[in-house]
């Protein structure tokens, strides 16, 4: 291959030519609206730990943006999967189905139950569960007795399927909705990276019997760390809230909890921080979406890959951008890593899979092809806003 026509230097000046000389991050914060000021103010009523107004303020928020009747604010998305979990009655031994091609979290939530977390495969379109393949492999696999959904392998209860909306592109929500009535399975979403995505004009994470949201430093919006269950069901807000407040029952001076909970409430301070980055939500995704079209408009002519780009029915955020290297191609992923990161353009691979980590090599799977494939030809290109 001539020197002109190799691919890792292609992709390096595009990088340039979006982004200009100056080394960028692959992702990080932006703090352009009131953040000083709200931070100030709950510094000033010292309500900085669970109960404050900014908490409250962040969820009433929440719910309006994602057009849920509740959310509940927690300290970060693995605490709301975790919790999520519990509420669904996922018992220790049960099954849930969940991507390989995944942060580690969502399944990691899986087994602070004691349940069994069983992979499924990937949709190269989007990246997350591909419902066509997955709707065979459990024809074949599984049994429905006495209401439940019955892995004939192991003989145990699959209660649950956990999707994944892979840097903020909404999954087959259509696909996911029918396996989950066919085979009588709780649907939560794993909507962590999704905050401002949408299916046919509906937010993910509001599909399922409950959502669960991450506000990490490097998610589109933060409250530093944070996170939050969606959900419409008045009860299921409750009892999150309730748990999540270790399970104290509210008294002015008594501390007493009638069963076991968790201090995952989200601290005032971090939803100070939270509140503001909210009110510039608009303005950020319109500026994610004006980078991936710069991005679209530069890679046009780059052979060997392509960016990913939202379903048609679909609104991503474009958390993070995305390139495909296509078959043939990935032989020039590693060299890519190395060129752009030596030169201050941050990249990464996409997470190594799941079911090849050494916690969860031995845990049931459907045939992974697609996800082991889709590892070895992806990377994530820098997304964050432009320095003003």
């Amino acid at each position: 291959m001539k020197k002109d026509d190799y691919l890792p230097r292609k992709i390096l000046d595009v990088l340039k030519g979006v982004h200009g000389e100056t080394p960028v991050s692959l992702h990080e914060p932006r703090f352009i609206g009131n953040e000083w000021e709200y931070l100030k103010d709950c510094l000033d009523s010292t309500y900085v730990s669970s109960v404050g107004k900014y908490v409250d303020t962040f969820e009433s928020k929440l719910s309006e943006i994602t057009q849920s009747k509740y959310a509940i604010a927690v300290v970060n998305g693995t605490a709301a999967l975790h919790l999520a979990l519990i509420i669904a009655g996922i018992k220790r031994g049960e099954e849930v189905l969940v991507p390989s091609l995944t942060f580690v979290a969502t399944v990691n939530a899986i087994s602070y139950c004691d349940a069994t977390p069983h992979f499924v495969d990937a949709d190269e379109n989007h990246l997350g569960i591909d419902t066509k393949k997955l709707t065979t492999y459990l024809k074949d696999t599984t049994e429905i007795i006495s209401g439940n959904c019955v892995n004939k392998m192991s003989g145990k209860i699959i209660r649950a399927i956990i999707p994944m909306h892979v840097f903020g592109h909404p999954s087959d929500i259509e696909g996911l909705l029918k396996i989950a009535k066919d085979f009588n399975l709780i649907l939560i979403e794993d909507a962590a990276e999704s905050i401002g995505s949408f299916y046919k004009n509906k937010h993910t994470g509001t599909f399922g019997l409950m959502g669960t949201l991450s506000f990490n430093g490097n998610k589109t919006i933060t409250t530093g760390g944070g996170g939050a269950i969606i959900t419409n069901d008045i009860k299921i807000a409750k009892l999150a809230k309730h748990l999540s407040t270790t399970a104290k029952i509210q008294h002015r001076w008594k501390f007493e909890h009638d069963e076991i909970g968790y201090n995952y409430r989200m601290p005032n301070i971090n939803a100070a921080l939270g509140c503001a980055q909210l009110e510039k939500l608009p303005f950020i995704l319109k500026n994610k979406r004006a980078l991936f079209e710069k991005y679209k408009k530069s890679f046009k002519d780059v052979s060997g890959i392509h960016l990913l780009c939202e379903p048609s029915y679909c609104s991503s955020n474009y958390w993070l951008n995305t390139l495909v290297f296509q078959d043939g191609f990935e032989v020039f992923l590693e060299d890519t890593l190395e060129i752009t990161n030596k030169c201050g353009y941050m990249t990464r691979p996409i997470w190594t899979p799941i079911h090849l980590l050494k916690p969860y090599k031995h845990y049931p799977r459907m045939d992974l092809q697609s996800t082991e494939k889709l590892a070895k030809k992806i990377i994530n290109i820098p997304s964050g806003l432009p320095l003003e």
